[in-house]
């Protein structure tokens, strides 16, 4: 048997027993998902349901108002990550390319700031929602409020993450840009920004996860059901119900999560590729 084909059935057979605890929450959703409502809570349980019931799909979709909500998490994420990045590689490059005084104390304080969980903002963020005005109305029922917020709370984390990256690069590279004619902007567009891919694409996953799963921002700041995102919606499934129909908010959850893994397994690479080289200077 060839050597490195045998390194990874080991390796494999080793990691089974983590992948079967990882696996079994989803396989338990999704045997859920498809299983009569009477089936639910039969007993003696069974894993596997007797009937399989592919229409609870399209029931939670039209019952739970899935699709305006999972069009919400889509724009929500993707521009509070957008957002994000905008903001936040510049700064990460000024931080790494730049010394100055107390750069380190600065880059601890940033750390520092992730220790504070959104969950005890929200009341002042709610006050500051309504007292700022956008386009004739408040921030508050308004995914750019949402969005913003978002930003806000990713972007210390993904400049400090990025700054680390962007130290590795050498600095040699732009300096020979620079010789042959290039500006400094020129050079960080052309030069550096390709050398940094794989960080800039960890920092996105982390970001854009990070707002598709949050949940207390975005509860404070949404009334209306139309602009409601994924995860209230799923919850709202639960919560004030005299009655829970588990297969629907089983289908809905597994439904919610499909997204982040599609996203995360495209760019698995630039993760893998950005924990490996940022480690090496």
């Amino acid at each position: 048997m060839n050597p490195k084909l045998k390194r990874s059935l080991w390796a494999w057979l080793a990691l089974s027993p983590f992948v079967v605890i990882i696996l079994f929450p989803f396989a338990v959703m999704f045997f859920t998902a498809l299983k009569p409502a009477e089936e639910v809570f039969s007993f003696p349980t069974r894993w596997l349901p007797v009937q399989w019931r592919w229409q609870n799909f399209i029931d939670m979709w039209h019952g739970a108002n899935f699709g305006p909500a999972l069009k919400n998490s889509v724009i929500v994420s993707m521009a509070s990550t957008a957002l994000t990045l905008a903001a936040s590689v510049p700064a990460a490059y000024a931080l790494a390319r730049f010394p100055f005084r107390g750069r380190g104390h600065y880059r601890q304080f940033l750390l520092v700031t992730q220790m504070l969980s959104p969950i005890l903002l929200v009341l002042g963020l709610f006050k500051m929602a309504a007292n700022i005005s956008w386009d004739g109305a408040n921030l508050v029922d308004s995914h750019f409020g949402v969005i913003v917020a978002y930003a806000a709370f990713n972007i210390a984390f993904a400049v400090w993450m990025l700054s680390s990256y962007f130290a590795t690069i050498p600095r040699d590279l732009e300096e020979a840009a620079w010789l042959e004619g290039c500006g400094q902007g020129r050079a960080a567009l052309r030069v550096f920004l390709p050398l940094a891919t794989p960080a800039i694409a960890v920092s996105f996953i982390f970001t854009f996860i990070n707002a598709w799963n949050e949940f207390a921002v975005v509860y404070t700041l949404i009334r209306s059901p139309e602009n409601k995102t994924l995860t209230v919606q799923i919850v709202d499934m639960v919560a004030g119900q005299y009655t829970v129909e588990w297969q629907l908010v089983m289908a809905a959850t597994l439904c919610a999560t499909i997204p982040v893994a599609v996203l995360f397994a495209w760019l698995q690479r630039f993760l893998v590729g950005g924990l490996a080289l940022g480690s090496v200077k």
